[in-house]
Order: C-alpha cells, then sequence, then structure tokens
C-alpha cells in the first residue's frame, strides 16, 4: 500500500472515530436517562401493581436496554476502528 493511500485511510478513520466517540457520548448520555425511567418505571410497578404500570415498566425496561445494546455496538466499532488505525500507523511508520 503507498504512503499516500496509507494517510488518506488514516484520515478517513480519524474522521470515522470522531464521529462515533461524539455518537457514544450521546448515547451514554441517553443510556443514563433511559435506565432512570427504567428504575422509576419499577418502582411504580412494585408499588401500584397493576397491569398498566407493569407493561409501562416493560417498555421502559427493553428502551434501556435497546439502548445499552446500541452503546455497546458503538464501543466496539470504536474498538476496531482503532485496532485498524494502529494497523495503518504501524503501516505508515514501517514505510517511511
Amino acid at each position: 500500500m503507498t504512503q499516500s493511500r496509507v494517510e488518506r485511510r488514516l484520515s478517513d478513520v480519524a474522521d470515522r472515530l470522531k464521529r462515533l466517540r461524539a455518537d457514544l457520548e450521546v448515547a451514554e448520555e441517553q443510556c443514563l436517562h433511559f435506565e432512570d425511567l427504567a428504575d422509576d418505571a419499577r418502582l411504580r410497578a412494585l408499588v401500584s401493581e397493576t397491569p398498566a404500570s407493569e407493561r409501562q415498566h416493560r417498555d421502559a425496561a427493553r428502551q434501556a436496554e435497546t439502548m445499552a445494546r446500541h452503546r455497546a455496538r458503538l464501543r466496539e466499532e470504536i474498538h476496531s476502528l482503532e485496532e485498524q488505525q494502529d494497523d495503518l500507523l504501524d503501516r505508515f511508520y514501517s514505510d517511511a
């Protein structure tokens, strides 16, 4: 792989990492929010013991789980891109 191509790929990976890290920050905040909502709904379901409150709890817990999976996927993708970036940097400096 030529030096300019490695540089271009490094730049692309860096841009993607920047976007994913920003997305991860948002996902972290949203996870906290949804976890709080799920906790509140769980307490309401325990206190009121109605089918509607139990359904709200399940829905809130499902949303929190969905956001947690999204956050985990972002973390995995960031980790993968960081490994790719390390490989590209190794190529860049071994060719220099």
